[in-house]
């Protein structure tokens, strides 16, 4: 066997103790078989569908290796795809791992990039199923996530309906403006500030999204990874509506004042920036009064309605409205 087989086949050996076989009941049920072999075996519980996503995770685009915590590159590049189940009510299951790193990164930053994951594994109970390994001069990753959710119950993007009340989780643009602290080179020494750990350190909001689902209070759901206004976009797209959101119920940061000292604005951060993996949902009038103000501690606020026009309006604090566009993230616009 070559060298390079050899080292591949130690990687992979490690990235396998990093992630013993789970003793959960629940993991058997749907695991038949884990690593080990060519492929897993899952098997869906009877009476659920299957989700299924996956997300890119890419070193200059999505991450910096020489600003973000490898643990935190580890937890990350999961909790994007489990958003995503999240998002449709669902329960995350299952995921593959492929990882492409240069040989210099097999070392202490592949021990602490599997520290992040594990604890993002067991978090999220997701266990590992398998994946893909190879070299490469910079750090690819790519998660695909197996999910399940209730026969006939999965909350899409595509059913918002005219009049319906527009809701958000959480605030909003905590976690880009905790990226352009970390772009300063404050990251890896402040981890434990809120704004710094909501951009390394993003929570999926699970519990959220599968009780929407078990209250059947939403008509459509999603998450917001690209920013308000962009995400926003798509959901009305989908269900060919428009939206009037309130500027002054949009939730954004609690400190003004740091936003403005690097040279942020709060509203614009709350409209436009990423990252946030809070989740937009819409509700109609009827149940709207079974929307709790938080959800475990999580904020719930009402931030405007969905309309039969198709625009996205803003209803500014005198009254007047004025259109605005999608400006969140785009990996195709040439400038961000």
């Amino acid at each position: 066997m070559s060298r390079k087989h050899r080292n591949e086949d130690l990687i992979v050996r490690r990235i396998v103790r990093s992630f013993p076989p789970s003793r959960s009941q629940t993991v058997r049920q749907f695991l038949s078989l884990g690593i080990g072999d060519d492929a897993a075996l899952f098997r869906p519980k009877p009476g659920h569908e299957t989700i299924l996503t996956c997300d890119w995770f890419l070193e200059g685009t999505h991450f910096l290796r020489d600003k973000h915590p490898p643990d935190s590159v580890g937890w990350k590049c999961l909790a994007r795809p489990v958003s995503d189940i999240a998002a449709m009510g669902g329960a995350p299951r299952c995921f593959l791992l492929s990882l492409a790193l240069p040989e210099t990164h097999t070392g202490r930053w592949l021990s602490l990039f599997l520290g992040g994951l594990r604890r993002a594994s067991r978090e999220f109970q997701c266990a590992l199923a398998g994946g893909d390994t190879t070299r490469r001069n910079e750090i690819l990753i790519n998660v695909a996530v197996v999910g399940e959710v209730r026969s006939g119950s999965a909350l899409l993007r595509s059913t918002a309906r005219p009049g319906d009340f527009l809701y958000v989780s959480g605030r909003l643009g905590e976690a880009e403006l905790g990226l352009q602290i970390v772009r300063q080179g404050q990251g890896a020494a402040s981890k434990n500030n809120l704004l710094i750990r909501k951009h390394l350190y993003p929570e999926p909001r699970l519990a959220l999204g599968q009780w929407l689902v078990k209250k059947g209070l939403a008509t459509a759901l999603m998450d917001l990874s690209d920013g308000l206004s962009s995400d926003l976009s798509r959901l009305c797209a989908a269900s060919a509506v428009g939206a009037r959101l309130e500027k002054a119920k949009i939730p954004r940061i609690q400190a003004p004042q740091v936003a403005v000292k690097h040279g942020c604005d709060p509203l614009q951060l709350a409209l436009h920036g990423g990252d946030d993996y809070e989740l937009l949902f819409a509700v109609p009038p009827s149940k709207a009064k079974l929307i709790q103000e938080n959800f475990r501690g999580v904020g719930l606020t009402a931030i405007g309605k969905i309309t039969r026009k198709r625009q996205l309006m803003l209803l500014e604090e005198n009254g007047r409205t004025r259109q605005f566009l999608p400006r969140g993230w785009d990996p195709f616009r040439k400038t961000q």
